[in-house]
């Protein structure tokens, strides 16, 4: 099929052109940032969650693909460079958080987080706790003709007593990239989202449905106390570990 552009259309785009390019998008960039990722999917238990989760979202749970079941994902983030429209550095211009999301028909849905930032306590989507535990160690070893070794920790944790922990060695693997534009919603107000344009490179080194090689050599986790207890009460299962070895994201408002 022939695309058709009528006279009127073609008057338009001349017009539009002449004055800059083409109409330009309603969003407002906030900032970018060049991050490290350790992602856990979960289940939870579903009567819990759904105390987390405002009227008029609908929970998004796959039924197949590697995030089959899953409910919940606890994300360890190592906002490594952060920057402002021009380039230069943000202030602060590193940070570091976990937060849980929920998969919902609109997208995500933040519902909880730790950061060491005082500044993003409680953030634009009013979630967050000042954590006043934040670490995080992360190292790697390559010997020629072995496979590349990696150990990490990072452990967040709030005075009011919610912690989120994970400590794990695995052999590290090539990522894939993939790209993708989220809306990000906030549990405290729900009329408030963030959209995240996203490149990554995921490398899923443990997975409850699909057939990848486990390559995660020693894991421990431990997260619950205060507000997110209910969700961690000892039935919650890891269904998949994956690491973000990069992952570039721009922040926009609509």
């Amino acid at each position: 099929m022939v695309a058709k552009i009528t006279a009127f259309g073609f008057a338009t785009l001349l017009a539009s052109t002449a004055l800059g390019g083409l109409p330009a998008s309603a969003e407002t960039f906030v900032e970018h940032s060049s991050e490290v990722r350790m992602q856990l999917d979960f289940v939870v238990p579903a009567a819990a969650l759904a105390k987390f989760v405002p009227a008029g979202f609908e929970m998004n749970v796959a039924t197949q693909g590697p995030a089959k079941d899953c409910n919940v994902r606890m994300i360890f983030i190592d906002r490594v460079d952060i920057t402002k429209q021009d380039g230069s550095a943000a202030d602060p211009g590193s940070s570091q958080l976990v937060y849980l999301a929920v998969p919902v028909k609109q997208g995500q849905l933040l519902i909880h987080g730790l950061t060491a930032n005082p500044k993003d306590a409680p953030g634009p989507h009013g979630v967050y706790q000042l954590a006043t535990t934040a670490k995080i160690s992360r190292s790697t070893t390559a010997n020629a003709g072995s496979p590349i070794m990696t150990d990490e920790h990072w452990e967040f944790a709030a005075a009011s007593g919610e912690h989120m922990q994970v400590t794990l060695k695995y052999e590290r693997a090539a990522a894939r990239k993939t790209s993708n534009e989220v809306k990000f919603y906030s549990a405290a107000n729900p009329a408030f989202f963030q959209i995240f344009k996203i490149d990554q490179g995921l490398d899923i080194m443990r997975n409850a449905t699909v057939q990848v090689r486990d390559r995660v050599k020693e894991f421990s986790v431990k997260a619950g106390g205060g507000k997110i207890a209910p969700l961690f009460d000892g039935t919650e299962k890891v269904v998949s570990i994956d690491a973000l070895h990069w992952y570039n994201r721009g922040v926009y408002l609509p």
